[in-house]
């Protein structure tokens, strides 16, 4: 039987990366997959890949209405939800004296209130004996350069993740982080890696994780099945680092 046959999932920025990985992955383990990006084209094109039924909802998690109005389409539509993924997040790396108030703002209210108020939207509407997942970062744990803002937002969410696991307690509902480190995705464009230079620098970040390579989206995915899913029942309130060993140096 397929690990997520008759579950409902909701995977915010579920148009790229880990999340549509993720999205993909769920739905061939036959979840009914509800994906969020902020743009429309995009995210048409991400329910096209998922396929399997796969809805979208065009909105920025940093607009609380957008969390009530995905909250209300799950209800209405669907009844209900099993699994929350909280993955959208975005990152500037800048040392901190070039950090700016919209540089702190914009990466606060995605990666932070985001996911905060995502939870407290979908919670009513989340099943007991659900599954939630978060999705951080080493650089919560790590200090990396350029990182201290993005790293403060994450390392917000497995404070949340704490509270929530003893809080939903008596719904059963598991809250879970999942800790990605440096993953071969197209955030290495956005942040400026040309494709000229992208083999040099995945050579130098592979000599840096002890497994010798940067992880792929789809290791991420697995591991983000591994909590959605019943082979995860008694894991709760934990951070799950996928990231090759890298927290370890």
């Amino acid at each position: 039987m397929k690990r997520l046959q008759g579950k409902i999932a909701l995977i915010t920025g579920g148009n790229s990366g880990i999340g549509l990985a993720s999205a993909e992955l769920f739905a061939a383990e036959g979840a009914q997959v509800i994906v969020t990006a902020r743009r429309q084209d995009v995210l048409d094109e991400a329910v096209r890949k998922i396929g399997n039924g796969a809805v979208g909802i065009q909105g920025d998690v940093a607009d609380l209405e957008h969390h009530t109005a995905a909250a209300a389409l799950v209800r209405d539509r669907f009844g209900g939800l099993d699994v929350y993924m909280a993955n959208a997040g975005v990152i500037t790396i800048k040392p901190s004296a070039e950090v700016s108030p919209a540089d702190y703002d914009a990466q606060f209210n995605v990666n932070a209130r985001g996911v905060f108020f995502g939870v407290q939207s979908i919670a009513p509407v989340l099943r007991d004996g659900g599954s939630i997942i978060l999705t951080s970062s080493l650089a919560a744990t790590r200090v990396l350069d350029g990182h201290a803002v993005y790293a403060g937002s994450k390392a917000a969410i497995g404070a949340f993740a704490r509270n929530w696991a003893l809080e939903f307690r008596s719904r059963r509902i598991r809250v879970n982080v999942l800790s990605p480190g440096p993953v071969d995705t197209s955030i290495l464009e956005k942040l400026g890696i040309s494709p000229a230079d992208r083999p040099a620098f995945l050579a130098s970040m592979a000599e840096r994780i002890p497994a010798g390579r940067l992880g792929e989206v789809d290791e991420l995915a697995r591991a983000a099945l591994y909590l959605a899913s019943d082979d995860s029942s008694f894991v709760n309130g934990v951070e799950l680092h996928v990231d090759g060993g890298m927290s370890l140096v």
